[in-house]
């Protein structure tokens, strides 16, 4: 089998940032899915299940309620090894067209207060698994990142 495309990226000098991973198409539309990396791979500690879960629903709902991009909103979720999430648009776009995107979402998130929304049994597969204050830390950490990206943490290092 050949290697999947997110395999091919260099993980050991991989910084965090705001990738695209890859662009899809569907029928005459292209779908565009976005590395949004939030710790350096295989040498920063990776992200516990409980605050990748809480950044997951504030996320996914900041997105899909977003006044812009909720109908451009296709997926938003965490990567396997929980140094990130993908955040995947309807639409052809590069990294530097929707880091005011990322940014406003990471803010939404460093700054949340009250009930995690879909956090309850009802809403949840798994709602007792959240770390709120610990979301906020990372998305403040990864925040601090976007504040200050150039071109090298929004191109794939060879």
């Amino acid at each position: 089998m050949e290697k999947i495309a997110s395999f091919t990226v260099n993980h050991l000098t991989l910084l965090p940032g705001v990738y695209v991973s890859r662009k899809d198409h569907v029928g005459s539309e292209v779908i565009t899915t976005f590395d949004l990396r939030m710790t350096r791979p295989n040498f920063e500690p990776v992200m516990n299940t409980a605050e990748v879960h809480t950044l997951e629903h504030l996320g996914a709902t900041f997105l899909r309620n977003h006044e812009v991009y909720k109908d451009k909103t296709v997926y938003f979720g965490p990567m396997g090894c929980r140094t990130g999430f993908y955040m995947v648009l309807a639409g052809d776009y590069e990294s530097k067209d929707v880091i005011d995107l990322v940014k406003e979402m990471f803010a939404f998130m460093k700054d949340f207060e009250g009930e995690v929304p879909g956090a309850c049994a009802r809403d949840c597969g798994n709602y007792l698994d959240m770390n709120l204050p610990m979301a906020r830390f990372v998305a403040a950490k990864y925040y601090e990142i976007l504040d200050k990206i150039d071109e090298s943490r929004m191109i794939y290092p060879e």
